[in-house]
């Protein structure tokens, strides 16, 4: 696992993507209260190595680069983190939302979120 600082992050997965790691499979995150993980998960299909790139993020100023020009495949894995884990996401184009209803600043996979708020609407 590579740990970098979120300014590195265009500039590494640039460089893994040069390597042969080509192929994104996953981007999550890790809510552990007192800080965020943003996990990307990059193969390397001529080698058939994985590569996990981890940047660390304050959970009161969450916020990473998009990596879209770089993996398209991530496209999805950002509307994800926005959405559920409350990250911004810079340099994003606003798109469709994957929640019908999202008043934009409650994440429900982030572990203070109350569950029950009659804002959502039960998906």
């Amino acid at each position: 696992m590579l740990e970098i600082q979120k300014e590195a992050l265009l500039k590494t997965l640039e460089s893994k993507k040069q390597e042969g790691y080509s192929y994104l499979k996953k981007v999550t995150a890790v809510d552990y209260v007192d800080r965020l993980e943003v996990l990307y998960f990059i193969y390397n299909p001529a080698s058939h190595a994985s590569e996990t790139v981890k940047v660390r993020l304050s959970p009161d100023k969450a916020m990473v680069n998009t990596v879209v020009g770089i993996y398209k495949a991530a496209d999805w894995h950002e509307r994800e983190l926005a959405e559920m884990f409350g990250i911004a996401i810079k340099g994003r184009k606003a798109g469709r939302l994957l929640l019908e209803k999202w008043n934009g600043v409650e994440a429900p996979l982030r572990k203070g979120f109350v569950w029950g708020n009659k804002e959502y609407k039960r998906i």
